[in-house]
């Protein structure tokens, strides 16, 4: 290929590549990948400069704004950084700014994996979000920015001003986000990144207040008020603003390059993402003289941390089993360094995944963590693939009990469907004793395990029944009476647990902690939810018709019905307690509808407030609505309660009034 072809070839990959990810949210190649391609193209362009176009991707920043949202012209180019990929790379940057100015510090801050914002002010108000879009026009995403309540409303300026900065979820949040979305059956999102820019993307601005997304500042548009970014930054904490905390003021290149080294050190265990390290030069005065490129700041630069997507080869397909009797492919790898862990084994999720990827055992294939947490393998390296390997097969029998998998009508997932099956009970048991369901202290997935094969538990009944093993139990290996003895005593405490915690922890398929605990409120008790109709069952806030159908099927069965029964005897709570403030307040006995985007308050959260002080949290509005409480961008709730005559109040009342009573306690 010659280097005209090569130099279209970079600028066309280039290009897709620019249209996945800022358009599509899905990009078809790593950000190593993209980084590499860019490099090599931007190198050739300068070595065969008539060669270098107009229309190249080299004279762009970013990609393309969506056309979902109003495009913003952006005051000033929201231009993109250089990288550098080594320490050496680093000392020839320093060398560059050495070569245009003297007495010079740096700022060395981590790289948030997220998307570009711009957050303009004037009068003190936020009065617009944009994306970074390309750079001279983004996306009018202001609606959805105000959800985020990192972002201040307001600030103590009263001249225009702009932040600039990046929105991103951590990754407790994504984990948190894709469990909800794998139980509607929804096709979870790939990563933080991914799942950040696709939330600030959503029309309804609602959905995207419940996606807990955050922002980091890291620049602040006023170089006249300050003389250092550091300064600026400072300013920026002082207005209320989201500034990383592990941000460095370093003196020499030296130390940024200790600080790159000690954050590669510590990485995997950051709350949030990170893809590298922003290097910029502290002083403002100097940047004039330093200079731009059409397409960079000369005076600041990212290092790029290697990919954390890794090659490695598939030894082995083995399956195992859920609570719910679904089976799972995994695969068995070549172990490999991912992250700062030793992964062996990746999920492959279904048979569809596996088919669509042509997986085979013996591929070499790129793997990833999800989420920087949960190994899967992103795709096969088809060009080192041997003509001998055989397709993937779905195994035809549970490999715990060898009953025969169904696949169920539209679903990708196979089933065992034996109830005596000793894979899905282990599973079950260990769900029913973990932290989010039913919370016993001290009874891991290891001893649940240790348990179930010594023949102590075989239900979930069996588990409040352990008591009456203890002289045998304490002469097991590596329990002894103390760590026994506090085992039953956590047992036995769970059983104050609140009902929404155990109905949660039976493992009702698709029922998870959030719907159990809208249906455990909305019913009061267990033998009301078994007595429940479908269509009773769906005026549940967030219940569909998934969950509804899985609750009718299971309090049909026999032996769940009898499990219920024994549970009653055991002594565990089957009523919920709405654990409601005792005192009549200014909510008690009234229907509160929550509209429009609060500050102070998550929309859960204010609902819970009027819940806990005697209200009834309402979805819509109507003549038996008492009060309406209008946070920013009110629509057509707060209308309708003006033509009926409901009462509103705004964020500021309802916070006055909460304030009130929770200082009676």
């Amino acid at each position: 290929m010659n280097v005209k072809a090569r130099i279209q070839y970079l600028k066309d990959k280039i290009n897709q590549a620019n249209y996945e990810y800022y358009t599509l949210d899905n990009s078809s190649i790593s950000d190593f990948e993209f980084d590499f391609l860019l490099q090599e193209l931007l190198e050739l362009e300068t070595k065969y400069p008539e060669l270098s176009t107009m229309d190249s991707p080299t004279k762009r920043v970013g990609g393309v704004a969506s056309e979902k949202f109003q495009k913003i012209v952006h005051d000033e180019q929201m231009l993109s950084l250089g990288n550098v990929f080594s320490a050496q790379e680093c000392l020839d940057f320093d060398q560059k700014i050495k070569k245009e100015v003297s007495n010079y510090t740096y700022v060395a801050e981590l790289k948030i994996d997220g998307l570009s914002v711009s957050l303009k002010y004037d009068s003190g108000l936020l009065i617009r979000a944009a994306t970074r879009g390309d750079g001279l026009i983004g996306e009018d995403i202001t609606d959805n920015v105000r959800t985020i309540r990192s972002v201040p409303l307001r600030i103590p300026i009263e001249a225009p001003v702009e932040f600039r900065g990046e929105i991103y979820m951590s990754k407790a949040s994504f984990e948190a986000l894709n469990k909800e979305k794998i139980a509607l059956k929804e096709e979870p999102f790939r990563n933080p990144r991914n799942a950040a820019s696709g939330s600030i993307r959503q029309l309804d601005s609602t959905l995207v207040s419940k996606r807990k997304l955050d922002v980091y500042i890291y620049y602040l548009m006023d170089r006249k008020n300050y003389q250092t970014h550091m300064q600026s930054l400072a300013a920026c904490k002082e207005f209320g603003f989201h500034v990383n905390e592990r941000t460095r003021h370093c003196q020499t290149i030296h130390e940024v390059i200790d600080f790159i080294n000690e954050i590669s050190g510590i990485r995997s265990s950051l709350p949030y993402e990170i893809d590298g390290i922003v290097i910029k030069v502290n002083e403002y005065h100097t940047y004039d003289e330093i200079g731009y490129t059409s397409k960079f700041p000369k005076w600041a630069v990212a290092y790029k941390f290697p990919a954390e997507e890794v090659k490695t080869s598939i030894e082995g397909i083995t399956f195992q089993i859920g609570r719910t009797g679904v089976v799972t492919p995994v695969a068995e790898l070549k172990p490999v360094m991912i992250s700062g862990s030793l992964v062996s084994r990746a999920t492959l999720h279904n048979e569809d995944f596996c088919v669509e990827l042509d997986i085979r055992i013996g591929d070499q294939v790129i793997v990833r963590k999800a989420g920087e947490v949960i190994p899967e393998v992103v795709k096969v390296v088809l060009e080192d693939r041997l003509p001998t390997l055989a397709p993937f097969s779905m195994i035809e029998f549970c490999p715990k009990c060898q009953s025969h998998l169904v696949r169920k009508d539209s679903e990708a997932d196979y089933y065992c469907l034996n109830p005596l099956c000793e894979g899905k009970i282990i599973e079950g048991l260990i769900h029913f004793a973990s932290r989010d369901a039913y919370d016993i202290d001290g009874m891991g997935e290891k001893v649940v395990i240790d348990l179930v094969n010594d023949g102590f538990i075989h239900s979930i009944v069996d588990i409040f029944h352990l008591k009456n093993h203890y002289e045998d139990l304490i002469q097991k290996e590596g329990y002894g009476e103390k760590s026994v003895q506090r085992l039953l005593e956590a047992i036995e405490k769970s059983k104050q647990n609140n009902f929404d915690r155990l109905l949660f922890a039976i493992g009702i398929r698709h029922v998870g902690q959030k719907a159990s605990k809208n249906i455990a409120e909305a019913f009061g008790s267990m033998d009301a939810i078994m007595q429940a109709t479908y269509e009773q069952l769906l005026e549940i806030k967030d219940v569909g018709g998934a969950i509804a159908t899985s609750i009718i099927q299971y309090m049909k069965e026999e032996s769940k019905i009898q499990l219920i029964e024994s549970l009653k005897v055991l002594g565990l709570k089957m009523q919920y307690d709405t654990q409601k403030w005792q005192k009549e307040t200014y909510f008690t006995g009234k229907s509160v509808v929550i509209t429009g985007t609060l500050s102070r308050y998550s929309r859960n959260e204010a609902e819970a407030l009027v819940e806990k002080f005697g209200g009834v949290a309402g979805s819509s509005v109507s003549k038996k609505t008492s009060i309406v409480v209008a946070g920013e961008s009110a629509g057509t709730k707060l209308q309708k309660a003006r033509s009926l005559g409901v009462a509103v109040i705004d964020e500021e009342e309802f916070h006055r009034i909460v304030t009130e009573i929770m200082n009676e306690i």
